[in-house]
């Protein structure tokens, strides 16, 4: 039977308008349904190589440093956030070692989509990375870290010194997105910073705001960031959401 929503289905990609058989969905959209379910819970278990992370991205910034948090397994990571929010003892010494005083320091983990992040991250910086040098941005080593939270960011860009911290992880997938990226940034990174410091820039994906979109979106909110001296909810964002223009650069 078919649904008069049927049109609708063009301006979106929410489940609607799927029709039904007697009482049921018909079999395609129920299968379709199962299938997508699959594919975010495997997007969520799906182990993480940050070795083969690093070896995407090296040439775009020097060799990133691996780093981990102290949830040293999937298992941990998603029972206890509080360990994916804190590196390990041996990450944070590693960090003693760096240069300090940049004006960003970026970091990598698989979040909650260990494929979002291997598939946009590339793009993303390969976009960004030449808007901020352009501009005279001094840039910390890259950091990936295994089985990393948001706020573990505010560890590493103290750590570093750093005037802001630009977090890439993979975001909670949905039924239709198991492969979106997450920008979190913070103007003074530090422990103990709250959501209510950082921005985000969410959605990252093809089907989503494109990296290369997301990257100039960044770049602006980044620059807006660092010439105020702010993030968070004091930062309001006024560029265009989708212009593919120069306006946003």
């Amino acid at each position: 039977m078919n649904d008069p929503w049927q049109h609708l289905r063009g301006f979106t990609a929410a489940r609607i308008a799927l029709g039904r058989a007697g009482g049921s969905l018909p079999t395609a959209p129920l299968l379709d349904f199962r299938l997508s379910h699959a594919r975010a819970k495997d997007a969520v278990l799906a182990p993480f190589d940050p070795l083969d992370l690093a070896a995407k991205l090296h040439g775009l910034h020097g060799h990133p440093l691996v780093l981990e948090s102290r949830a040293l397994d999937r298992a941990t990571y998603l029972r206890r956030p509080d360990y994916g929010r804190a590196l390990s003892r041996h990450s944070h010494e590693l960090l003693a070692d760096v240069d300090r005083g940049a004006d960003l320091a970026i970091v990598l983990s698989d979040g909650l989509s260990t494929r979002a992040v291997m598939d946009q991250a590339v793009p993303l910086l390969s976009a960004l990375l030449p808007l901020l040098v352009k501009d005279g941005w001094i840039i910390a080593p890259l950091c990936i870290v295994r089985h990393g939270r948001v706020a573990i960011q505010d560890e590493v860009g103290g750590l570093l010194g750093a005037k802001l911290s630009l977090m890439l992880l993979g975001e909670r997938p949905g039924l239709g997105s198991p492969d979106s990226l997450g920008a979190y940034f913070t103007h003074s990174p530090r422990p103990g910073r709250t959501d209510a410091d950082r921005n985000c820039v969410s959605n990252i994906r093809p089907e989503g705001l494109a990296p290369d979109l997301a990257a100039r979106k960044l770049h602006a909110l980044l620059t807006a960031s660092y010439r105020l001296g702010l993030s968070g909810i004091g930062l309001k964002d006024d560029t265009p959401l989708l212009a593919e223009g120069p306006e946003l650069l």
